[in-house]
């Protein structure tokens, strides 16, 4: 609901009955069977006036954000919002804003100035980007709001949403916290807090603040009216810190696919107590491979604490665990096999690439990096080469014989291991006419003149 943007009478008067209720009920659980509520207009009006100053404190630093994105072999033009979170021009925003863009522009409440923006990172298992706009020596000195702290948030507390909802500027929207740690199919990094606080389309990216005018979060999506998510600001600012100081995001990991470990599958192994994850499948090669974790192993503890997961929401608590433990130290883990708890000690890896963005051709097909994901979920037999993720229909892609899901190994007779090499054999190749790829599909090995 937004108090700031409805002007019915109504809807006022029933929000000040509802307030001056509330506080009746709560001076009655005191055991003051005296105490009488405060007058209701004053209720309300000091909760609208920490609206008002929480909101104007923060409305300068929220962008205005156009995108003219590419993908697959198509141009839109795509509206969100950003909140600038230092002098130097940055501004965290979501990826989804900003992924594929040819060409990013900026403009700040105030100064009337188009600024050009280029990514500095962006993480789609989190759907946050960090972008960077450089000011100009004539414009004013970029103001921007204190990043607050997520973790202290309570559910049921007022919150603010700030964002362009279709392409109105500095849009108000008040809420509360309706729920903390949700779990989305977003990506397995994600714990969301949920709002009732309005994010429509053009406020992805904008600020979820409290009534201190603290920034608590970046506001990513919707699901219907009145359950909107948004990205913890803890999480989105140890994400910008990896990228500002290091260029990337470090997250640890053991090289492992697993499922919940449900009642039923507790029964089954015949442990109906015990809690955990299964282990489907450890990685050769990986962390989990070299400490002897096998297949069929529920983990039950790990580095001391205890592993519960009978749910797909539940077991990505146990990722994020894992993600965020300290890269190259070594962790204790509790297993039970054949009915038998033991321990492992895996020397945890750095998390390999899981997804990165498609390389559109000019010859109508899209290729991209052969992630961990793609590797898993392709069931490939190697990483060497590139990934064709998208073929255009009728295109010289097409017509040579190139599909989805092929690898292609060779271009313009130039041997592909990586993306690396295929932009350089794509430069190479491109005043020489007609020329040779070779691909994989399957077991099958395949040619296409282009």
């Amino acid at each position: 609901m937004s108090f700031l943007n409805n002007g019915a009478d109504g809807g006022v008067a029933a929000v000040k009955c509802a307030l001056a209720a509330a506080v009746l009920i709560l001076s009655m659980a005191a055991g003051d069977s005296y105490a009488q509520p405060p007058q209701q207009d004053n209720v309300f009006d000091a909760l609208q006036q920490a609206v008002i100053e929480a909101s104007e404190k923060v409305k300068p630093a929220v962008g205005h954000i156009e995108a003219f994105q590419r993908y697959r072999q198509k141009r839109r033009r795509v509206i969100g919002s950003g909140i600038l979170v230092n002098a130097d021009g940055i501004l965290l925003t979501n990826q989804h804003v900003v992924q594929n863009a040819e060409k990013i522009t900026v403009v700040i409440p105030g100064n009337n100035h188009k600024y050009n923006a280029t990514v500095v990172g962006t993480d789609r298992q989190t759907d946050l980007a960090i972008i960077k706009i450089r000011p100009d020596d004539f414009v004013t000195k970029l103001d921007y709001p204190v990043l607050g702290d997520s973790d202290a948030i309570k559910v049921g507390q007022w919150v603010i949403a700030i964002g362009n909802p279709f392409g109105l500027d500095g849009t108000v929207s008040l809420g509360i916290v309706s729920a903390k740690g949700r779990n989305l199919r977003l990506g397995n990094m994600s714990q969301f807090i949920q709002t009732d606080a309005m994010i429509d389309p053009g406020s992805s990216g904008g600020p979820l603040i409290n009534l201190d005018g603290e920034v608590i979060g970046i506001n990513t999506l919707a699901q219907g009216r009145g359950i909107g998510f948004t990205i913890p600001i803890n999480q989105a600012r140890t994400i910008m810190s990896g990228f500002l100081e290091e260029g990337k995001i470090k997250r640890s990991w053991l090289g492992i696919t697993l499922q919940p470990f449900s009642r039923d599958l507790a029964e089954y192994f015949g442990i109906p107590d015990q809690t955990g994850v299964i282990v489907n499948l450890a990685v050769s090669g990986s962390p989990s491979e070299k400490a002897g974790i096998k297949p069929g192993d529920v983990i039950v503890s790990f580095d001391g604490k205890k592993v519960e997961a009978e749910n797909e929401e539940e077991l990505k608590n146990f990722i994020r665990m894992v993600s965020e433990s300290e890269t190259g130290r070594q962790v204790k883990v509790g297993i039970v096999r054949a009915g038998k708890r033991l321990f492992v000690y895996p020397e945890l890896a750095p998390q390999p690439l899981m997804d990165s963005d498609e390389v559109e051709t000019e010859y109508g097909f899209n290729v991209k990096e052969i992630t961990y994901s793609i590797f898993m979920r392709r069931r490939l037999e190697s990483k060497e080469g590139v990934y064709v993720s998208f073929v255009a229909r009728d295109s010289p892609g097409s017509e040579a014989g190139l599909g989805t899901g092929d690898i292609i190994t060779s271009f313009g007779g130039t041997e592909i291991k990586n993306m690396e090499d295929f932009k350089k054999a794509r430069q190479n190749t491109k005043d020489s006419g007609k020329f040779l790829i070779t691909y994989k599909r399957g077991r099958e090995i395949g040619r296409a003149h282009v």
